[in-house]
């Protein structure tokens, strides 16, 4: 299959290559293999790339071949190089002495006025939200962004009143195609692009250099550091101040994403992030923002978060379906996405003078009159077979069937539609959140619609002999009155199972609706990928707060301050076919409050290396896969996650005081149903000579059954503060007993 790890193969990697990843040809014909070396052993960077050919050349035959094989070379923060082999090339590298891992090169593909208030993170500079004021706004704070690049002329990456560049900063501004060295900025300090390994023609649907053609990079770079804008809008929608969470941050940019015409959206590979993460360990980031869905082999950003760099993923827009999470490394901050208190209502009229309220982005240019009403017709689910029956011409269209929301997509329908001469279109589905799908409706009246709505519609068409309707252009809501936050119908859900004794994703974040640049203009964009940057800001902002902390103490400050419930203190929802109370697999510790984790009173700290003990048999060969490994609920993260408890498990955590000095703090338990859980010692009391505590949860289980997961939770309070860890706990009799009955 082309991927040997040989001391620890991953079975969720095997089923991610064989699915749909893998780049390159098998058998003999060259593919784009990951070499693994582990830390970096020589000072300078041209020492490790040459002891890379030396490595090589012993199976390609000569430096000369070596050099012709070779895509890249990581130096920097870790030893490995990226090279065009053949499958019995990388058997023949796996077996080296000095290679730790091979892998295949995989895909990867990506996945705000009003979410920064609603989190919590109010901008007014006379009364800016304490985080904001205590933090300086993300003063002098990198963060590393790996996307599609950056469109630099955007009001939002201006670096007016900015200082010098931090000294600290190793990065280069590389030139190329539309960028030149005055396009970086004392905002945008650093700019990398990378082509080795990506294909010619999807070269071609870009230009080579750091510039984003695409704008998913801008949007995301907008989101967690842009500099305040005035007035930013689309097109009057959503309008405000736009800013990211860290405003004084920096950006650095690494572009690694481009467009992919075989899979028809933009992607990258193992290869090109690899790079990028080298290079930032390098440059000196504090922070690295990944919009991604990758299967990553994952030691890039464990080496990272071993060099003090926090790694933010996207956990993916694959839910509601479980276990579909991606980026599920322990290391890593994995972001679900969620929904905020703003909505889109847009009005339809049906020919009796009621009204239904649907949900879009549809707007008219200029003064252009509403639409008056125009006949009303049925499309079932608009395919071009479906149409050809019905004169569409000049009306407006409803798309709708009892299998809309499996059987249909938006896009396809419109353009169905439009080539049908229609006039508007009314979608119906089961909610998704994705109405940024609306955007552009090619200039027809558009509205997204709920199979209850749509029921209401249908009954109307039925009782007259000619309906007609019309739809009016969307406005912008915000406030109390909607139910928010919950976690998008989009998100991807765990358990992962690459790594199921972490729980997985992390934290939830906005990442539906998100307004964000891209060009010269303000865009609407949903995804994991808008969720992500939320935490990259919020990240930046805690660590300029917080200077000293690691990587996993930020990581406990998000997650034991996050929301369970919303403003109303009633239970965060998650959004799907039916929607539901959230669980732990949904947005992992809650939805993220920032002015909480700048203050969260404990924290679950890890040392890096330690994750080396649990997980370093995927990587190094010194450390076997076999029982004397630990368990991954061993190690000392802000969650527990059993998968597998047949009988008591006894499961250590230590926690680390960074609120007041003199504290006591009482254990809450809220035990997953069938499950009985202990604390001991039940009550933590912390001085000046003791900041440091580790106690002990005993897990165990009530009946003996082929179970599925139920979730509790372990809460310290000292009356002032609350930490909270999830816990989801699995009761098994059988290994790898499948459930699909």
């Amino acid at each position: 299959m082309g991927f040997y790890s040989l001391r620890g193969l991953r079975a969720s990697a095997l089923l991610v290559c064989f699915c749909t990843l893998l780049v390159g040809a098998n058998g003999g014909s060259p593919g784009l293999y990951i070499v693994y070396l582990g830390d970096v052993k020589h000072g300078h960077p041209n020492d490790v790339i040459a002891s890379h050919h030396d490595v090589l050349a012993a199976v390609v035959g000569s430096k000369d071949d070596s050099l012709a094989s070779m895509v890249h070379n990581y130096k920097h923060g870790f030893s490995g190089f990226a090279a065009m082999l053949t499958q019995e090339q990388a058997e023949q590298l796996a077996e080296h002495p000095e290679v730790i891992s091979v892998q295949r090169s995989k895909r990867y593909t990506t996945t705000t006025t009003r979410s920064w208030d609603f989190l919590g993170l109010g901008l007014s500079y006379q009364m800016p939200s304490e985080l904001l004021h205590r933090s300086g706004y993300g003063e002098d704070i990198i963060i590393g962004v790996i996307d599609t690049g950056i469109w630099p002329e955007s009001r939002s990456f201006s670096d007016e009143g900015y200082g010098p560049v931090p000294s600290r900063w190793k990065g280069v501004c590389q030139v190329g195609e539309g960028w030149g060295s005055d396009n970086c900025s004392r905002k945008i300090i650093g700019a990398r692009f990378y082509t080795a390994g990506i294909d010619k023609d999807d070269l071609k649907m870009d230009v080579l250099s750091p510039r984003d053609k695409d704008g998913h990079g801008t949007h995301t770079a907008s989101t967690a550091a842009g500099s305040v804008v005035e007035d930013a809008s689309f097109h009057g929608l959503a309008s405000g101040a736009a800013r990211g969470g860290a405003p004084r941050a920096r950006i650095a940019v690494y572009k690694s994403v481009w467009p992919n015409a075989a899979i028809g959206v933009r992607a990258g590979n193992t290869a090109t992030v690899l790079a990028a993460i080298d290079d930032a360990i390098h440059d000196g980031v504090d922070v690295l923002s990944l919009s991604l869905v990758a299967e990553e082999n994952s030691f890039g950003a464990l080496h990272a978060v071993q060099k003090g760099i926090t790694v933010v993923y996207a956990a993916g827009n694959l839910g509601p379906a479980r276990q579909v999470v991606s980026n599920p490394a322990p290391w890593v901050i994995t972001v679900a996405a969620s929904k905020i208190d703003r909505s889109f209502p847009t009005v339809i009229t049906l020919g009796n003078k009621q009204q239904i309220v649907g949900q879009s982005l549809y707007y008219q240019e200029g003064s252009s009159q509403r639409s008056g009403f125009k006949p009303l017709v049925f499309g079932g689910l608009c395919t071009l077979s479906a149409l050809n029956a019905t004169d569409v011409r000049g009306k407006i269209v409803l798309c709708a069937s009892p299998l809309v929301s499996l059987l249909a997509s938006f896009p396809a329908a419109l353009t169905n539609v439009l080539k049908g001469g229609g006039s508007g279109i009314i979608f119906a589905q089961y909610t998704t959140n994705l109405v940024d799908a609306t955007a552009d409706c090619k200039g027809i009246a558009c509205v997204l619609v709920d199979l209850d709505t749509t029921n209401h519609i249908v009954l109307y068409m039925g009782d007259v002999r000619s309906p007609v309707a019309k739809i009016a252009p969307a406005q912008s809501v915000t406030g109390e009155e909607a139910v928010a936050p919950k976690v998008a119908a989009f998100s991807s859900r765990g358990p992962s199972i690459e790594y199921p004794e972490v729980i997985k994703p992390d934290i939830a974040a906005p990442g539906a609706s998100i307004l964000g640049a891209i060009k010269d203009a303000y865009a609407i964009s949903s995804g994991t990928s808008m969720a992500t940057p939320h935490v990259s800001g919020i990240v930046a902002l805690l660590k300029a707060l917080h200077p000293n902390w690691s990587p996993a103490a930020l990581k406990s400050a998000i997650m034991t301050t996050a929301s369970v419930n919303d403003a109303r203190s009633m239970p965060i929802l998650a959004q799907g076919m039916s929607p539901k109370i959230a669980d732990p697999f949904d947005y992992g510790a809650g939805h993220i409050n920032p002015n909480k984790a700048a203050d969260p009173g404990l924290i679950y700290d890890i040392d890096p290396s330690d994750y080396n003990r649990f997980f370093g048999c995927n990587f190094k060969r010194s450390i076997p896969c076999n029982a004397t490994v630990l368990p991954g609920y061993h190690l000392n993260l802000p969650s527990i996650a059993i998968p597998d408890l047949r009988r008591q498990i006894i499961v250590s955590r230590t926690v680390t005081n960074v609120g007041e000095v003199d504290a006591i703090y009482h254990a809450e338990i809220q035990s997953p149903p069938g499950v009985k859980m202990d604390v001991e010692p039940s009550v933590l009391v912390f001085n000046a000579a003791n900041k440091v505590i580790t106690f002990q949860v005993k897990i165990s289980p009530l009946w003996r059954l082929q179970g599925d997961y139920t979730f509790g939770s372990l809460t310290w309070h000292n009356g002032l503060k609350t930490v909270q860890i999830p816990i989801a706990i699995r009761m098994t009799i059988h290994d790898l007993y499948a459930d699909v009955a």
